[in-house]
């Protein structure tokens, strides 16, 4: 039987050396927040919600699991990220695709923005990146993606801003 949010106890990181960005595949008319991912996780027998933040399509961020938990959203790194969900990730038709907001997206670069100063060395990067590389060349390319979480590629879109601090 799982337990109740109010009765979860975290694990307690001790080191963060990731801030992994996630998609909720969801279609863009689906607005979720931690209350419907925490019931998702809850079914698959997670004890509360798996991320730390959820960003909601008109921007607004929310809480997850405490920053200081070790989190639920990708396996064999948990222990050592932060794990982050922007609502939404497929098209109408139910396809992986960036149909992210602008609010989305800034609410995004500010959470990151505000995470580099609490963990400067912390790497980030989409939960696809995370997918083994294959073929051992050294680059996760999409025909080796498990999924396209997060349906944008992070490295691109963090090129072409700039983080602050």
């Amino acid at each position: 039987m799982n337990a109740p949010p109010s009765l979860y106890k975290p694990t307690f990181r001790t080191a963060t050396d990731l801030l992994v960005v996630h998609c909720s595949a969801t279609r863009p008319t689906h607005d979720i927040g931690v209350k419907e991912i925490t019931h998702w996780h809850v079914q698959r027998g997670f004890d509360t919600v798996g991320y730390h933040y959820v960003i909601r399509r008109n921007g607004t961020v929310e809480t997850g699991r405490p920053e200081t938990a070790v989190g639920a959203h990708v396996k064999g790194h948990n222990s050592r990220s932060i794990g982050i969900c922007v609502a939404g990730g497929l098209d109408a038709g139910g396809k992986p695709a960036n149909t992210f907001t602008a609010a989305q997206f800034a609410a995004l670069g500010q959470l990151l923005d505000d995470l580099r100063k609490l963990y400067p060395d912390a790497r980030i990067l989409g939960h696809r990146d995370l997918s083994p590389d294959r073929n051992g060349d050294g680059v996760i390319s999409p025909d080796e993606f498990i999924k396209a979480c997060p349906s944008f590629d992070v490295a691109a879109w963090l090129s072409g801003r700039e983080l602050a601090g």
